[in-house]
């Protein structure tokens, strides 16, 4: 997993939903101000809506903080568009089916479920700079305190 002071390749595109537009962009261009990715598994899921709605309700102040929010998932742009409105979500939804992001922070990892074993990211959160430094990282949220963990860690990031 990447560390903090290392930078990550941007050169990828996602596809975002952002509000009701739906758009691919470059990650590089998401980094015009400091950013939080908070990495999610699936929409409509329960430690993933718990994550979600901890972010919604606390997203106004992190932006206030001068972050930009974006959580990530491999869920498609359709599912998100439908997954913000079910939990009002306000900052930016990001697919990534093809793990371009886990793979840019080195974060994929074995995962096993119903039997089966494969690779998916690990349910974290990256402050990455607009220069694309990863300033912190924290490598094993908590889904219902999700938001207080990030305000938590701005105020580390700025003392």
């Amino acid at each position: 997993m990447i560390t903090p002071g290392e930078k990550i390749d941007t050169s990828f595109t996602i596809e975002i939903v952002d509000g009701e537009e739906q758009k691919m962009v470059a990650f590089a261009d998401l980094l015009d101000q400091p950013v939080i990715v908070s990495v999610y598994m699936k929409n409509n899921t329960g430690g993933c809506d718990k994550q979600n709605r901890s972010l919604t309700e606390k997203a106004d102040e992190i932006a206030k903080k001068g972050y930009k929010l974006v959580a990530i998932s491999k869920d498609t742009s359709r599912s998100h568009k439908n997954y913000a409105g079910k939990l009002g979500i306000g900052y930016i939804l990001a697919s990534d089916p093809g793990h371009h992001f886990a793979n840019a922070t080195d974060s994929l990892a074995e995962k096993k479920m119903y039997g089966k074993t494969f690779m998916g990211p690990t349910r974290s959160a990256y402050f990455i700079d607009t220069d694309g430094k990863v300033t912190a990282v924290i490598e094993k949220i908590d889904t219902t305190r999700h938001a207080d963990e990030l305000l938590e860690k701005i105020n580390e990031l700025k003392s």
